[in-house]
């Protein structure tokens, strides 16, 4: 999820689509997050549904009950889906990546829901595990673990993920008719080397590509994609070529120039829409996420901004899906402290490999957040990257595929060749708090507001107080 693990006092101080807050396009106008009220927030079938309490009646996100119960049955931790969670059988279960939450209510463990908002006391239940409708939530039972195989040869590792995440990103979503037959000759196109990848990993070769999971009920008439110009999103928007793109930040920073520029290098400079936040958003928007997500630490909020100003503008613009290049970071090595890890106190493991597998597991915690984010301003995620075929695909990529001294997402940036263009494909960008100025408006908000920084957790002290619905704060009463 992030490119650059450098703290905000380490970050520097084409044609788009750009919108005004009336709605009204222009060449010289942007939108500001302001222009679209809570009120008017398009909410999706899947959001409302997502917001109700569950009883006994079974209910699954993300995947059928057949695959499920499969995957239960035979201990399969990556059956074939992009994350699921739900009631089958009468038993919670979770995804072995926590790619969908489920939650239950402490206070009445029969009650559990999608949203942790529509319970009272809501407890995330651990990704890979199973509990049974009613049952204490600290007795759950873990029945799916994150595999751990040995590194691959390199050249079929990496012509495993080109396949895994070719299929997923070209197929990933509902084409509708035009869109179909892209589809097809793209994976016609692949065929070949789809054959040689399954001989040299000693898979049983197929006729034919394996089918992806269509997330819910996504087409690709539905789907935006929230494009911030780095590699992840242009992969992910290389697969929809007709769906509109749309990124966030403060003016002049890293993320909008980044998208602009890719942009305009896929040819799609018109596509790009520009959502432009202001310190009003940030105090309009920091509450939201907070109650979304339950989570009011900076770090999250300042990841969950940006994420809810790109989704609420796509909704508002009638679309109920966006696509999101979540996953690739920690599965394909995106994180600096991913380079050295042995000379870095931010990982335990002292391989590259070993460091890779911590910030995957690390993904269980973090999508949460994401989901309950993107749900609030009225979408569903599309999160190709997360596929279980292309988490096997990179779990065995070796170290010198992941992440160097000079080049981090190695075999990802090599799968986008021909996908995506070469100053897109190589580029660096900045994790997205520090790349949209997000983190260093909230901290600007909160000096501002009195909260200064010899503070203890200054700018902590001020999202709460924000959360609270204090619209001029002072550190006195917090």
């Amino acid at each position: 999820m992030t490119d650059d693990d450098r703290p905000p006092s380490e970050q520097p101080t084409g044609d788009d689509r750009r919108v005004s807050g009336d709605g009204v396009s222009s060449d010289d106008r942007r939108v500001s997050g302001d222009g679209v009220s809570s009120d008017d927030r398009r909410v999706s079938g899947d959001r409302a549904s997502a917001n109700e309490v569950g009883g006994n009646e079974e209910r699954l996100d993300g995947a059928d009950p057949e695959t499920v119960r499969a995957a239960l049955a035979d201990g399969d931790p990556l059956p074939g889906t992009a994350g699921f969670a739900g009631l089958l059988d009468g038993v919670l279960v979770r995804d072995v990546l926590g790619r969908r939450p489920v939650y239950v209510d402490q206070s009445e463990p029969s009650r559990w829901a999608f949203d942790p908002t529509a319970v009272a006391e809501p407890a995330l239940l651990p990704a890979g595990h199973r509990l049974p409708l009613g049952a204490d939530p600290e007795t759950a039972e873990r029945v799916w673990s994150l595999p751990a195989p040995e590194a691959a040869d390199p050249s079929a590792a990496l012509e495993t993920v080109e396949r895994a995440v070719r299929e997923q990103v070209l197929s990933g979503v509902a084409p509708t008719s035009e869109a179909l037959s892209d589809t097809e000759l793209a994976s016609e196109a692949l065929s070949d080397a789809e054959l040689a990848s399954e001989a040299l990993s000693g898979t049983e070769p197929t006729a034919e590509p394996a089918t992806p999971t269509p997330p819910s009920d996504a087409t690709a008439e539905s789907v935006a994609v929230a494009f911030s110009g780095g590699v992840d999103s242009a992969v992910v928007a290389a697969g929809l070529p007709d769906a509109p793109l749309y990124v966030a930040g403060f003016e002049g920073c890293h993320d909008v120039a980044a998208a602009r520029d890719a942009a305009a290098a896929m040819g799609r400079a018109a596509d790009l829409t520009v959502v432009e936040i202001t310190h009003a958003d940030l105090r309009r928007v920091v509450p939201l996420v907070v109650d979304a997500t339950g989570r009011s630490n900076p770090m999250d909020v300042s990841i969950a901004v940006p994420l809810f100003c790109v989704a609420e503008r796509a909704a508002a613009d009638g679309y109920d899906h966006l696509a999101v290049g979540q996953g690739a970071d920690e599965l394909f090595g995106g994180y600096a402290k991913l380079v050295d890890p042995d000379d870095d106190d931010r990982v335990a493991a002292d391989t590259v490999r070993g460091a890779r597998r911590e910030v995957v597991l690390s993904l269980p915690d973090q999508l949460p957040r994401d989901v309950a984010t993107l749900r609030a301003a009225g979408v569903e995620p599309v999160t190709p990257l997360l596929h279980d075929d292309v988490v096997a695909a990179a779990l065995r990529l070796p170290g010198s595929l992941l992440a160097t001294e000079t080049e981090r997402k190695i075999a990802l940036r090599r799968a986008a060749d021909g996908l995506v263009p070469d100053t897109v494909r190589t580029a660096d960008k900045k994790a997205v708090q520090y790349g949209t100025y997000v983190s260093r408006e909230l901290d600007r908000l909160a000096r501002r507001a009195g909260f200064k920084r010899r503070m203890d957790d200054h700018v902590g002290r001020y999202v709460t107080a924000l959360a609270a619905g204090d619209d001029d704060p002072s550190p006195e009463d917090w």
